[in-house]
C-alpha cells in the first residue's frame, strides 16, 4: 500500500510545482511590437495582452486591446495604468527614460531582437516560450518557419534558372509624399532578398531620394509601403506626389505591388513567408503557379 501512496503524493508534488511555476510566470502583458504581438499570439499567449502598440494590427482581435502608442514614443502613465506584469518589445522600443520608469514602477521590461534574420526570430521565440511557459511550442514554431522560408527559397533558385533577378525598390511613405527607399541592411532589403529580387537601393538604412533619382533607378518592380493608406489607395497616392515614377518600367509595366508597412517592424513575424511566396510570384511571373503551390 506504500508504494500507490508514494506515487501519488510524487504526482500531487508535480502538480503543485507546475501550479506554482505558472503562477510565477508573467500574466498580465503589454506587446509595444507587432511581430512579437503576433508571436504571443502564435503561442497561445493572446489571453494575457492587457495592451499593445498601433503597430500590432494581427491578429483583427489584438485592435480591440488598449493602445499604448507607438513603440518609439511610449508613454509611462499609460502602460502603468494597465497594471502589467511585463512589458515586451524590441530595442527600436523606448524612449528609454521611460523604461526606465516602467522599471523602476516593478513591470518587467523583456527586451528582444528586430534584427532581419533567422537566428533573431530563433532566439526570440525561445525568450518567448519561457516567459510564456511554452517552451515546446516555441521550438515547433521556429523549426516549421525554417521550413517554410526554405521552402520559398527554393522555388525561388529554380525560378531564376529561367529569369534574371528583377531590380526592385521598395518605398515607405505617409499618403504618398516624400517616400523612404529601403536600403541595405533593413528589413525590407531581407524581405526583397528573400523573395528573389535585386535591390536597387545601395545605401544603408531608409534614405529619401528626389523624384529624378527615383525614376533613374527605373525598377522592375515597386513594392510599396504607406502607414496611412492601403492598397490602391496608396498607389494613386504616390503616384499623385512622385510623378517622375510614371517613367519606369514598372509602372509602365504594372508591376507593383503593395506591402503592409506593419511587417517591416519590430523583427521578422510568423506572416512573412506567405508574403515572400506573393512577392516572389510578382518577381518571377512565369513561376506563380509554383509559389501558389
Amino acid at each position: 500500500m506504500r508504494r500507490p501512496v508514494a506515487v501519488l503524493a510524487l504526482c500531487a508534488s508535480l502538480v503543485l510545482s507546475t501550479q506554482a511555476l505558472a503562477a510565477e510566470l508573467p500574466q498580465r502583458w503589454v506587446s509595444a511590437g507587432g511581430a512579437l504581438s503576433e508571436w504571443i499570439t502564435a503561442l497561445g499567449g493572446e489571453a494575457r495582452l492587457v495592451g499593445v502598440d498601433t503597430t500590432s494590427q494581427h491578429p483583427a482581435s489584438l485592435k480591440s486591446l488598449p493602445s499604448v502608442g507607438y513603440q518609439r514614443q511610449l508613454s509611462a502613465e499609460g502602460i502603468l495604468s494597465l497594471r502589467p506584469d511585463v512589458l515586451v518589445g524590441t530595442e527600436e522600443m523606448g524612449p528609454p527614460p521611460v523604461l526606465a520608469q516602467i522599471r523602476k514602477a516593478g513591470v518587467q521590461v523583456q527586451l528582444f531582437s528586430s534584427k532581419a534574420e533567422l537566428a533573431a526570430v530563433d532566439e526570440n521565440l525561445k525568450h518567448l516560450g519561457q516567459l510564456l511557459g511554452a517552451e515546446p511550442q516555441a521550438a515547433a514554431l521556429a523549426a516549421g518557419y525554417h521550413q517554410q522560408i526554405e521552402a520559398v527559397q527554393a522555388k525561388v533558385k529554380q525560378a531564376q534558372a529561367g529569369q534574371k533577378a528583377p531590380g526592385v525598390l521598395l518605398l515607405v511613405g505617409h499618403a504618398g509624399a516624400k517616400p523612404l527607399i529601403a536600403g541595405q541592411g533593413t528589413a525590407g532589403d531581407w524581405l526583397l532578398g528573400q523573395a528573389g529580387g535585386h535591390n536597387l537601393a545601395e545605401h544603408q538604412g531608409y534614405k529619401n531620394f528626389s523624384n529624378e533619382a527615383l525614376a533613374a533607378l527605373d525598377p522592375d518592380v515597386i513594392v510599396f509601403s504607406d502607414r496611412a493608406l492601403a492598397d490602391e489607395q496608396a498607389l494613386q497616392a504616390l503616384l499623385k506626389e512622385n510623378p517622375a515614377l510614371a517613367a519606369s518600367r514598372a509602372v509602365r509595366e504594372k508591376r507593383l505591388v503593395s506591402l503592409d508597412p506593419t511587417l517591416l517592424v519590430g523583427g521578422l513575424g510568423p506572416r512573412l513567408p506567405s508574403t515572400l511566396q506573393s512577392l516572389a510570384a510578382t518577381f518571377y511571373p512565369a513561376a506563380q503557379a509554383s509559389f501558389a503551390q
